[in-house]
């Protein structure tokens, strides 16, 4: 079994489409260890819709690409369209972010996601919920990323608000925390 850290996001019916995701998650893969979730303006997109963005983590004894194919298999059963533009609005987008600590190429995705370290509203998750992981490549935990990329100013280029956010009659988000 390896720790598997998704980074979910929606910009169309956000709350609706991540409770979905959540759902088909836990109904998957068992016990999940949820981010906050976090609003972010849009990185490279045209439409200007904030997304909503959080980092699940659970364990899992599947390939990379089963867990790539079951994550674009829920992306398009909810309304994902196969070949939209890499910058459109999005119902779901999921992106595998590690699978343990495997490294390269794996069933056709490269991991860990070079987002991890890029952007915020992946950064940010992963350093409030798993913390002491590491990076599988730098070694670095993910506080400790956080932290850099915060002393870098890199964090006030890509601000992210907290949200109020419940799922199964359970506060997992509070716009009221500290970012």
């Amino acid at each position: 079994m390896s720790l598997v850290l998704i980074s979910i996001g929606s910009n169309i019916e956000r709350e609706h489409h991540v409770r979905v995701c959540l759902d088909a998650l836990e109904a998957t893969f068992g016990n999940l260890t949820l981010s906050s979730v976090y609003e972010s303006e849009p990185v490279g997109f045209v439409d200007g819709r904030n997304f909503l963005n959080l980092v699940a983590g659970f364990e899992s004894d599947w390939s990379v690409g089963e867990l790539q194919a079951w994550c674009k298999q829920l992306e398009l059963a909810n309304g994902r369209l196969k070949n939209s533009a890499k910058f459109s609005p999005r119902t779901l987008d999921l992106d595998l972010l590690t699978v343990g600590t495997l490294t390269g190429e794996a069933d056709g995705v490269m991991l860990p996601r070079d987002e991890v370290d890029r952007n915020a509203f992946v950064l940010l998750p992963l350093a409030e919920s798993f913390g002491e992981e590491r990076h599988p490549v730098s070694g670095e935990d993910y506080a400790s990323l956080w932290k850099a990329f915060v002393a870098a100013g890199r964090a006030e280029q890509q601000p992210l608000w907290p949200v109020d956010f419940s799922w199964r009659c359970r506060m997992i988000s509070r716009a009221d925390a500290t970012v």
